[in-house]
């Protein structure tokens, strides 16, 4: 008897098992019931201790559609230094196998894989490599995540980053939502306006991101620049020896045979200490401002790397101004790599407070002198992240780290006038509105692993280009020779231990598809003097940028479309090991398809084009022209 309501007992529970199983699958989690859960959880003001606040403080959330205004109260009768503030934590209940795609708090870092198990799409993550905690240890992506369901997707995002910079932290069963506040003092009747954030849901990938780049640009309005810049970059021929010889016969091969690529950028290795930058090192026999001249006489522009926010403890900038530096507790300048990553050359690195009136002026000057003397047109600002260092002390005791840093960026705009100003490791969303071009991935170096790797990083940010800025895929490498001693952003020499053999011709060909369909910026990185025909015929298909990004169904970047306006690009990708199948699904009509890279006709097709055996570590750039009916 026993036994049997044992078993009675066993069938009632995997009964009520499948019961469950099959109700999850019938109704599974919509976007629209996931923003409901998160707009009935409270929000929490957490102070210097850790403890929540008492009453008398209190969060106003207005909603508005998709979009929530907010800001905090302070009616305690008391000052509260503010940790952070808790926007929205509860029970996501969601499928741990969930997929999410996050941005990082600076451009090295991005996050995919599942809310269970997250996946570092990075090369040098937030949490260990520039050491930023993670609120309650929870994996925490910044200024915005999305989440994949089954039949439709989330959005969240902040809107605006004027001040606080906005934490997406979660778990396999929590999701918390957090504005860090950096323990600034809360006076007594004071109230701080908070970054808008937006909720929304659909299943169209690519107007979701429609929505919230729009949404993004009443706070930050995009800083134009036309056309898509095309230019020549120094670093991946030549790296820190970059010699005068080395940038004028490229100069004068560009004007001979390839004006187009208009910017000649010097990458680095012209200063003698970072700081330095107008006082002129080793490099070009100590006169960079005289090549910088020389470019300009061959009709093309001059373009210069600048890392305007640290400086070398030996630099004269830093023994002179040790005022004008982030303080550690002590009231001492902070060492960068006290508290985080220090640098990969020249350092440990020491960080200008971009909230001193002094620095403003220093740095406004310092890109008016470059502007108007030196004549460059194009400045790529590199380890801007520094900027935004956390755990130092400013000079403004009432500002963020994301307003030093946006305060600075303003002072280099005022000094910079017109010329195109390029972000690059740099705080993403503490970039809106303060760039004209931001670079979308790792450096990028002659391997496979490296195309496959940057090239995914570049289109998971597609969605950015032309409409926060342009992106900057990073250079094209065509060639395989390259400089022998490249330190990576961890200061390893990225060529120690290079291969023998370069990347294969169909792997050239995929990273210059990635570079194709992120259709943003466009640099050359090799020594275009000693260019193949083959290789260079492949540089110029490239040639203008078409200022579109390749728009994607899924983050497995199979197959994505390129409106032009009169024809459209399908980029097709391999990414693994084997040879697959890809369907290409046309739009209603007759289409004339054409390879791109060989100009080779394939004929006129509806409805889609198969792709039978695309090769493993290939991609194919296929232009669709409609066909006219005939009548």
């Amino acid at each position: 008897m026993r036994k049997k309501k044992i078993l009675l007992l066993f069938i009632c529970v995997i009964a009520i098992t499948r019961s469950w199983a099959f109700s999850a699958a019938a109704h599974p989690p919509t976007g629209r019931t996931f923003i409901a859960k998160l707009q009935q959880s409270s929000a929490t003001v957490i102070l210097a201790a850790g403890t929540p606040a008492a009453s008398g403080v209190s969060v106003s959330r207005k909603w508005n559609n998709g979009t929530c205004t907010m800001s905090v109260s302070n009616n305690s009768g008391k000052s509260l230094h503010i940790r952070e503030i808790v926007l929205f934590d509860f029970q996501h209940e969601l499928p741990g196998n969930t997929g999410i795609y996050g941005e990082g708090f600076q451009k090295l870092a991005q996050m995919g894989g599942t809310l269970a198990k997250p996946l570092d799409l990075g090369t040098y993550t937030d949490r260990n490599h520039y050491k930023i905690q993670e609120p309650e240890h929870m994996r925490t992506a910044y200024g915005m995540l999305t989440l994949q369901l089954p039949h439709d997707r989330v959005l969240l995002a902040t809107t605006s980053c004027n001040r606080f910079i906005s934490r997406f932290s979660f778990d396999g069963k929590r999701i918390r939502i957090s504005l860090d506040c950096e323990n600034l003092l809360l006076e007594p009747g004071e109230t701080w306006n908070l970054e808008e954030f937006i909720a929304i849901s659909g299943p169209d990938r690519e107007r979701l991101f429609d929505t919230l780049t729009t949404a993004i640009a009443k706070h930050h309005p995009r800083l134009k620049h036309e056309p898509v810049p095309m230019g020549w970059c120094s670093w991946y021929c030549f790296g820190p020896q970059v010699t005068a010889k080395n940038v004028a016969d490229n100069t004068a091969w560009i004007a001979s045979h390839l004006p187009e690529l208009r910017y000649i950028q010097i990458d680095d290795g012209y200063q003698p200490w970072m700081g330095d930058w107008m006082d002129k090192g080793t490099a070009f026999g100590g006169d960079v401002e005289s090549v910088l001249k020389e470019i300009k006489q061959k009709g093309l522009e001059p373009a210069i790397w600048v890392a305007p926010f640290v400086a070398s403890p030996e630099s004269q900038l830093f023994k002179n101004h040790p005022d004008w530096f982030v303080k550690d507790e002590n009231g001492l300048p902070l060492r960068s790599d006290k508290i985080g990553f220090g640098g990969w050359r020249l350092g440990p690195w020491y960080v200008l407070d971009g909230t001193h009136p002094q620095v403003q002026q220093f740095l406004t000057e310092l890109f008016r002198r470059m502007r108007q003397e030196w004549g460059c047109s194009y400045f790529k600002l590199d380890a801007n992240y520094w900027g935004a260092i956390h755990g130092g002390v400013h000079y403004d005791k009432k500002a963020t780290r994301i307003e030093a840093y946006r305060r600075g960026m303003e002072a280099i705009l005022k000094g910079s006038g017109d010329a195109f100003v390029l972000g690059c490791n740099h705080p993403v969303w503490a970039s809106l509105g303060l760039i004209h071009g931001s670079r979308s991935s790792m450096d990028t170096w002659r391997k496979w692993e490296s195309f496959r790797d940057i090239g995914r990083e570049n289109l998971l940010r597609g969605w950015q280009n032309g409409r926060l800025w342009w992106n900057d895929p990073d250079c094209i490498l065509l060639t395989d020779g390259g400089a022998t001693d490249i330190m990576d952003q961890a200061g390893n020499n990225v060529n120690a231990h290079k291969k023998e053999t370069g990347p294969t011709e169909n792997e050239y060909l995929f990273h210059a598809t990635t570079i194709y369909a992120s259709g943003g910026m466009l640099l050359s990185g090799d020594d275009l003097t000693k260019i193949t025909p083959e290789r260079l015929s492949i540089l110029k298909k490239l040639i203008p940028p078409t200022g579109k990004a390749a728009r994607f169904d899924n983050e497995q970047f199979e197959v994505g479309t390129i409106v032009l306006p009169d024809h459209l690009v399908f980029a097709v990708f391999n990414w693994g090991e084997q040879t697959v199948e890809r369907r290409i699904k046309l739009p209603r009509g007759t289409y004339r398809l054409v390879n791109k890279w060989t100009g080779k006709e394939l004929g006129d097709f509806k409805e889609e084009y198969v792709i039978r055996a695309l090769p493993m570590h290939s991609a194919l750039l296929i232009e669709a022209r409609k066909v006219a009916a005939i009548r």
